[in-house]
Parts: C-alpha cells; sequence; structure tokens
C-alpha cells in the first residue's frame, strides 16, 4: 500500500510513477484524495464538537451546584444533541476511511525512478548474460522427448489424476526433482546465509492482502473448502509461492532495528490457477497449475534494500552457474512490472529443446508496499517506527529449471549427464535410457 501522506503532499509525482505503468491506475487518486479529505474533515469536526461538549459538562457541574436544574437540564439535551452528532461524523469518517483504504489496496506500487519505461517485455533491457547457447552436432530433443525416453514424467497419468497441467514425476524425475530441491536450499542456507524456514501450504486471505496478490488477483488463485462445507471456502488459499506465508511472518510486530536484515529461504510447491489461461492443456511443464519453488525473502532497512536487492539477484544466478547454464539478467520496464514492485530483475535460462528463454527467477524489492499493508515496523535506535523494505526472490523456480538442465545436458546417446554440483544429490554422473 503505498503511504496516504506520499499521496496527499506529492499529488503530481504519484500521478506521474503510476502513469508509467500504463494501466490507468493514476486516475484512482482524486477519489482516494476525495474521500481522505471528507474523513480528516469529519474527524476535525468531532473534535471540535467533543470539546464543545466538554465545555458544556463542565457548566452543567456548575448549574448543579447552583441548583439551576431547569438551565442544567437544557444543557444536558444540548449534550445529548453533540453525541448524536458526533456518533454521526464518527460513522463517516469510518465509511469514508473504509472506502479510501479500499481504492488505496488497488493501487499497484510506484516503480523506482531507475526503472526504464516501457509497455511490454518488448522493452525489458538485458542487463548481462551468462555463457553461451549450448552447441549440439545432433538434433536436440525437447524435455517432452527426454522425460518420455528416460521416464521422468508420466504427462498422461498426471492428467488421468488431476487434469491438465499438473505432473507425475517418476523413478529418476522423481529423484532429479529431489535432488534440485536440496541443492538449492543447502546452497542458499550455507553460503548465502539464508534461514530456512517451512511454512503452511494453506493461508488466510490476510496474507495474501499483505503481499499484494488480493484483492487485484483473487480470481487467480484456489479457494479451500473444508469437506462440502461451501461456506468455508476462500477462509483458506493454497499458496501460489512461498513469498506469500514467509513474507507474512512478522505481520502485525515491531522488530528491533539490530534483528534486520531478515533472510529466510523456504521450499514449497506452488498453486496457480491462472496457469490454464496460456494453454497449459499442451504437453510439458512450462506452464503448470503446481510447481516446485525455493522462495528467497528479505526483510532489510530501506538504505540497504537495493544493495541487497543485487546480492539477491547474484544469489540466485550461482544457481544456474554451478549447474552450468546459459542465461541471461533482464530489467523489467514500468509496464512489465509485478503489481507489488518497485523494481524487478527477471532471470531467464535458456533451453536448447524450446529454442527459447524460459524465466526461473524474479528477483524484486517492493520497498514498504507490503509492509505497510502488513503493517510490520521495525524500531530504530532513535526510537522511531519505520517500515522495512521487504525483497522476495526465486532462488530458484522448478519445472523450468528441470527443463533447462536435461535440455542442456542431453547427450547423443540420449542420456542426460549430471552437472557435478548435483551429483552428491543425485548420487549418479548420468541419467541414461
Amino acid at each position: 500500500m503505498l503511504d496516504i501522506k506520499l499521496i496527499r503532499e506529492k499529488t503530481d509525482f504519484v500521478r506521474s510513477r503510476l502513469a508509467t505503468r500504463g494501466a490507468g491506475d493514476e486516475a484512482k487518486i482524486d477519489d482516494i484524495l476525495t474521500l481522505d479529505e471528507a474523513r480528516r474533515k469529519a474527524l476535525s469536526e468531532v473534535e471540535s464538537l467533543k470539546s464543545l461538549r466538554n465545555r458544556v459538562s463542565k457548566e452543567i457541574g456548575a448549574l448543579m451546584g447552583q441548583k439551576k436544574i431547569a438551565e442544567a437540564d437544557a444543557k444536558k439535551a444540548e449534550t445529548k444533541d453533540l453525541g448524536d452528532k458526533i456518533s454521526a461524523l464518527d460513522k463517516q469518517a469510518a465509511e469514508s476511511e473504509v472506502a479510501r483504504d479500499t481504492l488505496m489496496l488497488q493501487l499497484p506500487n510506484l516503480p523506482h525512478g531507475s526503472i526504464p519505461l516501457g509497455k511490454s517485455a518488448e522493452d525489458n533491457p538485458e542487463i548481462r548474460v551468462h555463457g553461451a547457447k549450448q552447441n549440439f552436432d545432433f538434433k536436440p530433443k525437447s524435455h517432452v522427448e527426454l522425460c518420455a525416453s528416460l521416464k521422468l514424467v508420466d504427462f498422461e497419468r498426471a492428467a488421468k489424476l488431476s487434469g491438465s497441467g499438473f505432473l507425475l514425476y517418476t523413478n529418476w524425475g522423481a529423484r532429479l526433482e529431489r535432488a534440485l530441491i536440496s541443492f538449492l536450499l543447502d546452497l542458499h542456507i550455507t553460503q548465502h546465509d539464508y534461514t530456512e524456514v517451512s511454512p503452511p501450504l494453506m493461508v488466510g486471505e490476510q496474507c495474501l492482502v499483505g503481499v499484494g496478490q488480493f484483492p487485484k488477483f483473487k480470481d487467480q488463485y484456489y479457494g479451500v473448502a473444508e469437506g462440502d462445507d461451501a461456506k468455508n471456502l476462500g477462509k483458506l488459499y493454497l499458496i501460489p509461492t512461498a513469498e506469500t506465508p514467509v513474507a507474512n511472518i512478522h505481520r502485525e510486530e515491531i522488530l528491533a532495528e539490530k534483528q534486520l536484515p531478515i533472510r529466510y529461504c523456504a521450499y514449497t510447491p506452488c498453486f496457480r490457477g491462472e496457469a490454464g489461461a496460456a494453454g497449459v492443456g499442451t504437453r510439458g511443464m512450462i506452464r503448470v497449475h503446481q510447481f516446485d519453488k525455493v522462495e528467497l525473502i528479505k526483510i532489510v532497512k530501506p538504505e540497504n534494500a537495493y544493495d541487497e536487492l543485487e546480492k539477491m539477484v547474484g544469489n540466485a544466478e550461482k544457481v544456474l552457474q554451478l549447474l552450468g547454464l546459459h542465461y541471461r539478467v533482464i530489467l523489467l520496464c514500468t509496464g512489465d512490472m509485478g503489481f507489488g514492485s518497485a523494481k524487478t530483475y527477471d532471470i531467464e535460462v535458456w533451453a536448447p529443446g524450446q529454442g527459447s528463454y524460459l524465466e526461473v527467477s524474479s528477483c524484486s524489492n517492493c520497498e514498504d508496499f507490503q509492509s505497510r499493508r502488513m503493517n510490520m515496523r521495525f524500531k530504530t535506535e532513535a526510537g522511531e517506527n519505520k517500515f522495512p523494505h521487504i525483497l522476495n526472490g526465486s532462488g530458484t523456480a522448478l519445472a523450468r529449471l528441470f527443463v533447462a538442465l536435461i535440455e542442456t545436458h542431453q547427450q547423443a546417446d540420449g542420456s542426460v549427464n549430471i552437472p557435478e554440483a548435483l551429483q552428491p544429490y543425485l548420487k549418479t554422473e548420468k541419467i541414461s535410457p
């Protein structure tokens, strides 16, 4: 959530930054300010009326002491009228605040000043490239072909179990998936100074509001009902990413400044309903409703946030470097950024069998946008309460990492070589037909 003081004091700046996203959200600012002014006016009138009521109450006491009962009764009637007006204004202020905050929750974050202007992914600048595309002296197979020949994933039986967009890892495929998860966790915990957590896979609506996924994207997630009790549907939701529970761990808390930075790392399955909108029914692992991911979360002091973002991107890049994969880092333009982000880097890995880059990590600084929605603060050594910056990043996401790995390291005989960094986890150097 944006700071209402910022909207009041730098209205044109907020409008102009929102306009760079190209979604028309700047049009909501006038309504927000109108509601905010109505709330403030009502509260100001309440304070004036309360002051008047206190003065009249003192007069009643004086009149009663002088035995002027009739005049005292008249004053009592006046205080009752004042009380009714105060109640009405309190209600008006509360209603204005709810309406204002409802609109505020629909506003995305302001893009950082370093973000390039643009309308879509085509306008995203390439920041750097690591390695080169794999050269083969044979025609490389797609991951679908490799999964079939090596019996890594059974797409047909997964569809029989759950419909399109779900995966059934089998034998070496299941072991490779588990090895990748363990490798990612160990790397970030032992080398990158993250603390591992294992969060719930279902969360309340407040957590989705906290990270900015609700209310705007509510139709894209899986609500959970207990048994056939439909009235409980929506009290809990399957998480779309570990960011949702992990970023909320310290919601409604005041942290000590010395606790920062906090760095969390978590593995979870992730559930995305919107995957079906992009042709998820076709065979493959590129867009699925359920996938595994290792997520990185940082809660940091504002002055350190952008240095921490660069480090987070480096943490995710290290994964791909150790696995011998070619990738590029992209800076998202204003029109392609996520709702809650102020600045985002995407890391895209090359998948030879697809002949394209696949996004496997997105690292963002949300500044204080999420911490305001969660009411998470930290107390400085000087005693001031401030909102920390919250960062999130994929460290990294599967199944696309799985796809890039097997397509990159496939051999002419149909086998897949296992990168050295992964061999201790998988206990093999190669997966063969």
